[in-house]
This record gives structure tokens, sequence and C-alpha cells, in this order.
């Protein structure tokens, strides 16, 4: 079975890189300068020398504030790019896997967790250039898919959270976090894993793939600071205060059930795995 990796420099892609390897796995990578997913005549080329078995697509725009004023980036990627990894896979008859986001939820849910049977309504440009790539792929006959969606990830490198945490700790006396942000801080261990799985048990379809339970970023980053053993005083704060281009969901955790019932699997809550990840 051949698999293509695009987005190789990104920290999901980075994780799948290395566990395919262990399993001897027979794998192309690509970076979005050697394959830009929103230019098809590049997709096609490379599906044409490839011939993947399996495309998982970890090429995104995630610039949450800079999507509200360059939307056209988010979209070309999230979008149409989506849609070019759709068309260029119905052709070549491979199976395509691509991840999207809780932000396609507005946050305003008061009764529990977010279902994939819940309605979408995102409130910035980055959720809605997710949504519309979901709803193109699933709105097409093709149905040799799995879409993801995934919150708050994290794993080797700088492009997430804990990264920045520590980063800011070396820099400042004090930290302030949102108290009021609410959703599941997921390893990309944890996807990397239960994505390998549903793909070995045949799943087709969207689910939500987050570790279990959920947490403000304040919880986040005290048990980050807890598991490192940095002592610096983080504040709990209003997101307000921060003022961001783009609105954010103050709550928009997902539950990860359907899956785990679906391809019987146990998913570790998020503060045992980021004390597993974080403390190696």
């Amino acid at each position: 079975m051949k698999y293509l990796i695009l987005g190789k420099d990104g920290q999901l892609a980075k994780e799948f890189i290395k566990t395919l390897n262990k399993q001897n796995k027979e794998l192309t990578a690509l970076s979005h300068s050697e394959c830009d997913i929103s230019d098809l005549d590049i997709v096609i080329k490379f599906f044409e020398r490839i011939k993947p078995d399996v495309v998982i697509n970890c090429a995104a725009y995630n610039l949450v504030d800079n999507a509200e004023k360059e939307f056209w980036k988010a979209y070309n990627t999230n979008s149409l790019g989506v849609n070019n990894l759709l068309f260029a896979s119905n052709e070549f008859k491979s199976f395509l896997i691509t991840y999207s986001t809780d932000y396609v939820f507005d946050g305003t849910k008061e009764d529990g967790l977010y279902t994939e049977e819940d309605e979408p309504n995102p409130i910035n440009e980055y959720g809605k250039s997710k949504l519309t790539g979901e709803k193109w792929i699933i709105d097409s006959e093709y149905d040799k898919y799995l879409i993801f969606r995934t919150s708050w990830v994290y794993g080797e490198g700088k492009q997430n959270f804990i990264y920045k945490l520590t980063q800011w700790a070396k820099n400042n006396e004090y930290l302030k976090i949102a108290y009021d942000e609410i959703s599941v801080p997921t390893s990309t261990r944890t996807i990397v894993k239960v994505t390998l799985k549903a793909l070995d048990n045949g799943l087709t379809g969207l689910y939500h793939l987050t570790n279990s339970g959920y947490a403000s970023r304040y919880e986040w980053a005290k048990k980050v600071f807890e598991i490192k053993g940095i002592k610096k005083f983080i504040k709990p704060v209003s997101s307000d205060i921060f003022n961001f281009t783009a609105k954010r969901p103050k709550f928009s955790a997902m539950s990860n059930e359907k899956l785990k019932k679906t391809i019987g699997i146990d998913i570790s809550y998020w503060n045992h795995e980021l004390n597993t990840v974080v403390g190696e």
C-alpha cells in the first residue's frame, strides 16, 4: 500500500511520517513548496507519478486571525485544495483522509459536547473555509474518504500552543491565559494512532477525533507548567481582553464517543495524554 502525505513540514505530518516509517510503509511526503494543493495541475502530476492508495492531507492554512484579512489564502488550501485532492482521489481511486476543526461550531451549545449530528455554524473565515472543504467531499459521489475534526492539536515542533506557552514563560514574569476558551487538547500521536486504526477497520465518513474530556486554555497551560516544572504564575483572564481579529467559539469541545464505539478503541483523556507526551 502506497501512502501520499501532504504538508510534510507540519507537526501532524511529521508524526505520520515517523509512525509509517517505523511500520516500513511505502510513503511519499510532500511540502507546500513541492505540492501546492490549490494547484490542480500539480496535484494531478504527483498522483500520476505516485498512484497512491491512501492520501493523508495534513496541509492546512490555520492562521485564524490572518484568515479574516486574507480569507482567499485559507480557502485556497482548506477548501479548493481539498476539492482538488478529492478530484484526484476520484480519478486514481485513492482513499482520501483530511482534517477539519472544532471551529466549524459557534460555541453556543449548552447541553453537552458537540457531536457529529450537531449543525455547524462557523463564526470566522478559518472555520468557514474548513467547513466548505468538508461539504465538497460529503456532497460528492465519492465515498472513499475520512474527515476527522480535531481540536487544539499539539506535537513535536513550534506550531502549537505548548511551544508558544514555554516561550512566553521565558520572556515574561507572569502569563495571562483565557479561562473561557474551552475545547480538547489533542496530541498528534493520538490522531495518527486513531486514524490508522480507522483506516485498518475500513471506516468512512466524518468523525470527531480528539482526546477525551475537555479543558480551558488556562487549565491546559497550568497542566503543561506542572509537567514541565515551570514556576511561573498564570492569571486566568477573559479571552475578550486579547482583542483577536477573528471571533472564536468559547466552547467548542467535541465528543469522540461515536468514533470510539465504531472502531472499538479507547482514547485517553487529554491530561493523561499530555503527561505522557510532554513528560517524555
